[in-house]
């Protein structure tokens, strides 16, 4: 994210052109559904299978999720100045309450902790979690014009024109992402996962082309077919050998951070312009590439040092990079017991 960011933000237009750059932007849209995606499967692979273990986590997963509501709204401040020029109308309120991808997590979040407390066994957590990874994308056309009467905090969150990560249906990949690390609980951890998932991803993308295409906004056939290429990737770095994904482990620890920091810089904030608009399109592609690297170096140094500041610096192990594997309880499986 933070090259493609970056790239967008700065690269001049005979290299947006460029054939390879133009495959690059294609490819570039499964950033945003991967993000979501691994955000819901971290939260359910970290329970692992006792029945209870979502109730002690939950309130440290809601105070999570209003972080990410309240940085995802601070980034769409515009700064005195322009708040008083504008006024307290909707052209104001339609940009502070821009609802990104961070408040799409957060809610989201807010929901599957509910969720993964209240639906205690395993096979009807797994089957609340389908109904809103596939409920929610197919929803998404009726919400939408259902919110066209609703106040535009409302209407950003829940869906309309123009709006860039709504819950209808961008939260249908958080849900995906958990209902996979939920499923993945009756394999053992290593290979068989790695191979499940890039079946199952591959199964997607195949079912996906089968059908019509449908790149609308509120595409359910869009989710399906980005959920199928985010597992393939997950399945991928989940085969890669340890001591080589692990390399990037501790900017994996560091994401939340990496994504606040970098916005403001590449697009400003509270009026102060970022590189998009002191820069803009002029570089050529290893300049702006070389401005990417430095600036995800640089806030993942910040990201670091705020930790070591706070004391809750450990030790990384990168042998241990990936989220939690999903254990098996062989015991409950043979009894049935619910887990």
């Amino acid at each position: 994210m933070v090259l493609g960011h970056t790239l967008d933000a700065l690269l001049a237009p005979e290299w947006r052109a460029h054939p390879w750059v133009q495959r690059y932007w294609e490819l570039r849209g499964v950033t945003a559904p991967l993000f979501l995606l691994v955000a819901g499967f971290a939260v359910v692979a970290a329970l692992g299978t006792s029945p209870e273990s979502a109730g002690p986590s939950f309130f440290r997963r809601v105070r999570r999720a209003l972080l990410l509501l309240f940085l995802g709204y601070l980034l769409h401040w515009p700064g005195w100045d322009t708040a008083h020029a504008l006024g307290w109308g909707e052209e104001l309120r339609s940009h502070v309450f821009s609802f990104d991808a961070l408040q799409s997590i957060g809610v989201s979040l807010l929901v599957g902790a509910a969720v993964l407390v209240l639906a205690r066994g395993t096979w009807t957590r797994a089957v609340v979690l389908a109904v809103l990874a596939v409920g929610i994308p197919l929803a998404s056309t009726w919400m939408w014009n259902a919110a066209t009467v609703w106040p535009i905090e409302l209407r950003q969150a829940v869906g309309m024109p123009g709006a860039r990560f709504p819950l209808f249906p961008w939260a249908g990949f958080f849900f995906a992402g958990a209902l996979a690390a939920h499923l993945l609980r009756l394999l053992r951890p290593g290979w068989p996962q790695g191979l499940a998932l890039v079946a199952l991803g591959g199964g997607l993308v195949l079912l996906t082309g089968r059908l019509p295409a449908d790149w609308s906004p509120t595409s359910a056939w869009l989710v399906a077919f980005r959920v199928g290429e985010g597992l393939l990737v997950l399945g991928a770095v989940n085969l890669v050998p340890q001591v080589l994904s692990g390399l990037l482990a501790p900017l994996g620890r560091t994401s939340l951070w990496l994504y606040v920091l970098h916005l403001p810089v590449v697009y400003g904030w509270a009026g102060t312009a970022g590189l998009a608009g002191r820069v803009g399109p002029t570089l050529g592609l290893v300049p702006a590439l070389g401005v990417g690297l430095g600036l995800l170096a640089v806030c993942y140094a910040l990201a670091r040092l705020a930790k070591l500041l706070r004391g809750s610096n450990r030790p990384a192990d990168n042998t241990k990079w990936r989220a939690r594997p999903v254990p098996i309880d062989n015991a409950a499986l043979r009894s049935g017991q619910r887990t």
